[in-house]
C-alpha cells in the first residue's frame, strides 16, 4: 500500500528505504521551498518534542537541534549570533529558572 509523505526528511532516508525493501520517490526543494519544509519540520519536530515521554526527550530534542542547526545554515546565521541573541534576551527578559505561570493580567485604570 503505497503512503504519501510529501516531507523533508534526513539525507539517508531514501537509502534506508531502499534497504527496507520499499519502493519511493524524491525530488529535490528549490532554496525557497527548503526553507519553508525546514519551517514546517521544526514545528513537526517541536510537537514531537511536547509529546514526547521522558525516556524519548533527548532523541526528539536531537532531531529538533538538527532542524535548528539547517536552518540556521540555510540563512547563514552563526551559532555566536542566536547565542548573544539569547544571552541579550535573558539579561532583558530573564530566563524560565524560577518556573514563573502567569496567571492573568488586567489594565490598571
Amino acid at each position: 500500500m503505497r503512503r504519501d509523505y510529501n516531507k523533508l526528511v534526513r539525507d539517508r532516508i531514501p537509502e534506508l528505504i531502499q534497504k527496507s525493501g520499499y519502493q519511493y520517490d524524491i525530488t529535490t526543494f528549490s532554496e525557497t521551498e527548503y526553507r519553508q519544509a525546514l519551517r514546517d519540520k521544526i514545528l513537526e519536530e517541536a510537537q514531537e518534542v511536547a509529546q514526547a515521554a521522558d525516556g524519548e526527550l533527548v532523541h526528539e530534542l536531537a532531531d529538533l537541534l538538527e532542524v535548528v542547526a539547517a536552518l540556521m545554515e540555510s540563512y547563514g546565521i552563526e551559532d555566536e549570533r542566536v547565542l548573544l541573541e539569547r544571552d541579550h534576551k535573558r539579561a532583558e527578559k530573564g530566563g524560565f529558572e524560577h518556573k514563573i505561570k502567569l496567571l492573568w493580567t488586567e489594565a490598571i485604570a
